[in-house]
């Protein structure tokens, strides 16, 4: 796999030179650059302020690969702060390549880099993509589906790390002190909109600093209709 995929097609349009049409070409395979959707907020009576995330698909880089995709000596560009400190949506994305060339062509790339790199997508994404997505919590690789990452610099395989991250809540220690859970543990988020839904077992993360924000994906937001919703509500299991 080499970033040929991006050539320009071997001919001429009248009107245009080849710089045009390499132009275009990139702009119909690479799409317009998305970032990952902004947070729902939301209060529920005598609690901390939650913040529910729709988590738009996304992949994590180590700096090896960020430089065999982007060029040598590039770092990611942070482009917008996400709600936990420290983390951004950066201005890079990848294309994400499938078996049988099926691909999803403009990923965002989130920082700060990790020690293995990791795609994370909606199930429908796995769907167009052609790979049957497993359930992880995000960096739980092991023995997952593989995929090609293009980039404008060159490609990388990965042998493993496409999952489909399972829905979870980041917490202080302190809140989770407030719910009565300990990292680990499950909750479940009340959703009232009107397509609302239950989502159970959301995984308990938590540490000393982290803010209270939920992390569902694209799939489970529309289906409750996420940005209509009229309150959401954490639930000890």
């Amino acid at each position: 796999m080499s970033t040929a995929l991006l050539s320009p097609p071997p001919f001429a349009l009248p009107g245009l030179d080849q710089r045009s049409v390499e132009r275009i070409v990139r702009e119909i395979v690479l799409g317009p650059q998305r970032l990952p959707p902004t947070a729902a907020v939301r209060d529920a009576a005598g609690s901390p302020m939650l913040v529910v995330s729709i988590s738009a698909r996304h992949c994590h880089l180590t700096d090896e690969h960020v430089e065999k995709l982007f060029g040598p000596g590039r770092t990611l560009t942070p482009q917008k702060p996400l709600y936990q400190d420290g983390f951004y949506a950066a201005e890079e994305t990848v294309m994400v390549v499938g078996p049988k060339r099926k691909m999803l062509p403009t990923v965002r790339v989130l920082g700060p880099t990790r020690k293995a790199s990791q795609v994370e997508l909606a199930f429908t994404d796995g769907i167009s993509l052609g790979i049957d997505l497993p359930v992880r919590a995000s960096g739980k690789i092991t023995g997952t589906p593989g995929c090609v990452l293009v980039g404008p610099a060159g490609a990388v395989e990965l042998a493993e790390g496409v999952i489909r991250a399972e829905r979870h809540v980041h917490m202080s220690f302190a809140q989770a002190g407030h719910y009565g859970v300990k990292d680990g543990d499950r909750m479940s988020l009340v959703i009232k909109s009107r397509c609302g839904l239950v989502l159970r077992d959301l995984l308990v993360r938590a540490d000393a600093t982290s803010k209270l924000e939920v992390h569902i994906d694209t799939d489970e937001g529309n289906a409750a209709d996420l940005d209509h919703a009229e309150s959401v509500e954490l639930v000890k299991q």
